[in-house]
């Protein structure tokens, strides 16, 4: 057996989301987490970002193993497995019930095999990896670190984690294991680094639920929290709230009923049946008997908050006296968006309360101190930040160099790096091609970046369309040239100049004979352009139409 363990992440190195990480010894492969993230404002008409994973339609898997249940480390699995063969999926209980739910939708439940890790379970073998699983507090339950031990030495991969002392589940961090898997020896932490930028500690999920009742008790109108669809122990705490104070709760949102439900039926969430009300019942409701859990705390602009800031749900409405709490951070890059539903909804007229005015948020991520209370009680040889901008992968280094570890054993790597482990040490040795996949509508992979340029053209400049008829029967007669314009502006002189200079040049290329369709559009197409920029200083598609009649 090898003694070299390759490690190549494909995503989540440099970014915040789509984290996806390959193992690989001998050929034989485990990825761990398939995650996704959303699309930035410049990624038009696209749905969804996913890594690029070509790397792995050449040979099997053995495992897809995922930490947790949050869609920066599970969104991508329908997808990977339609390309790549796994042979199994592994991962905790609550995690494993989202995933089959996923799966089910995009017909894949019945044909994909998955397995239940358990914390308290003795390791377990694939291949030449021995996985051991190690209970993490984050914002999710049934989070998982995973120690993945090879002939090349032992790796603890953190996944997403944070020291909980008072978890609403009282599951918390296992420090006692992660002592002892120190006192074994690890080889190569890969730990998660979205906070090492943060000083301190990051508080207790119960802090947002101690925020709840003192807030809610004194409002006298509709109540409406907006948190992520996955964070079920916060929507648990604010039911609670909600109950003790004679309040019925509505769900909405598509993905926060489902995941309400998975939870509900595992054990993970008490809500009563009789607490519970549909959207339209909760809305004949009087307002101070009413709160509504829903999803769009990212401005995400098909989301139940955003249409209800919008005023264009179907079911609710915020009016005057009502109060919003967006109990969640902004994703770098949807502060725009977030800020937006809060102006709309204060123009409602509802108070908005949110993580920069009131403590409605804790981070589910470890902070500074957190992070190197891990490097002191499992003393890695090496390190390797992962899950994190550039930025906030150097923090991790930094704290890695403070608690002792060499320089030379810190590694710093991006989407694509091969990270070699071995026995006498690790580091980067080759890259592979890495990059993003985008889903469009039902295509994946299709829209590539002349489409996405393509359509940032179309939306800064517009497109002016030539429609040019020539009479093939009558010896490559062109008749004057037709102009469609759309998003180019309401011009008429500069439209009628276009126009004239269509006519001027489709005269022309008859008087010298051209007829030739690839000419003829070549000819208009620079003619136009030329006067459209000389014009307006814009460049908008142009698209020149020849018809052969």
């Amino acid at each position: 057996m090898s003694d070299t363990l390759r490690i190549i992440p494909l995503g989540g190195l440099g970014e915040v989301g789509k984290n996806m990480t390959l193992y690989e010894v001998d050929g034989q492969r485990i990825l761990v987490d398939a995650g996704l993230s959303f699309p930035r404002d410049e990624h038009l008409g696209v749905d969804l970002v996913l890594p690029d994973f070509s790397y792995l339609e050449d040979r099997p898997l053995l495992a897809i193993v995922l930490t947790h249940g949050h869609e920066d480390h599970v969104g991508a699995l329908p997808y990977v497995l339609r390309e790549v063969e796994a042979g199994e999926v592994i991962a905790t209980r609550l995690t494993l019930a989202m995933v089959k739910s996923k799966l089910d939708e995009h017909g894949l439940g019945a044909s994909t095999t998955l397995t239940e890790a358990d914390p308290e379970a003795p390791p377990m073998q694939l291949g030449p990896f021995r996985l051991e699983f190690v209970r993490m507090a984050h914002s999710i339950p049934d989070c998982v670190a995973i120690v993945v031990e090879t002939d090349a030495g032992r790796v603890l991969h953190t996944g997403d984690w944070k020291l909980d002392h008072t978890p609403v589940d009282g599951l918390k961090t296992d420090v006692g294991k992660l002592a002892e898997i120190g006192n074994r020896g690890v080889d190569l932490l890969l730990g998660d680094s979205t906070n090492a930028e943060r000083p301190g500690m990051t508080g207790s999920e119960r802090l947002v639920g101690e925020t709840f009742r003192q807030l809610i008790p004194v409002q006298q109108g509709r109540v409406l929290i907006a948190s992520f669809a996955s964070n079920i122990h916060r929507m648990q705490q604010a039911a609670e709230v909600a109950i003790a104070n004679d309040r019925k709760v509505t769900l909405v949102g598509r993905s926060l009923r489902k995941n309400m439900n998975i939870a509900r039926s595992l054990g993970y969430v008490n809500l009563p049946e009789d607490a519970l009300v549909s959207p339209k019942e909760a809305m004949d409701l009087p307002p101070g008997k009413v709160m509504i859990l829903c999803t769009g705390s990212q401005g995400e602009p098909m989301s139940a908050l955003t249409r209800i800031a919008y005023a264009d749900h179907p079911n609710v409405e915020v009016e005057r006296g009502d109060t919003v709490i967006i109990s969640a951070k902004p994703v770098p890059g949807n502060e725009l968006r977030v800020h937006d539903s809060i102006n709309r909804l204060a123009r409602l007229g509802a108070q908005v309360l949110h993580e920069e005015i009131a403590p409605v948020h804790v981070s589910g991520h470890a902070c500074s101190e957190e992070l190197r209370t891990l490097l002191s009680l499992v003393r890695p040889k090496a390190l390797m930040p992962i899950h994190g901008e550039y930025r906030m992968l150097a923090a991790h280094a930094k704290l890695g160099r403070d608690a002792g570890i060499p320089a030379s054993s810190i590694v710093i790597a991006e989407n694509g790096s091969v990270v070699e482990l071995t026995p006498r040490g690790v580091g980067i040795v080759d890259r592979i091609a890495s990059g993003v996949t985008f889903v469009d509508g039902l295509g994946v992979g299709d829209v590539q970046d002349v489409a996405l340029r393509d359509r940032r053209r179309l939306s800064e400049d517009g497109v002016l369309i030539i429609v040019t008829t020539l009479a093939v029967s009558d010896g490559g007669e062109i008749a004057p040239p037709e102009l469609i314009a759309r998003g180019f502006g309401e011009n008429e002189e500069l439209l009628d100049e276009l126009r004239d200079e269509a006519d001027r040049i489709a005269e022309e290329l008859a008087e010298d004979g051209i007829d030739e369709i690839k000419l003829l559009q070549e000819h208009m197409h620079d003619a136009i352009a030329k006067l459209v920029y000389s014009r307006t200083r814009r460049r908008p598609m142009i698209l020149p139409v020849v018809i052969e009649v």
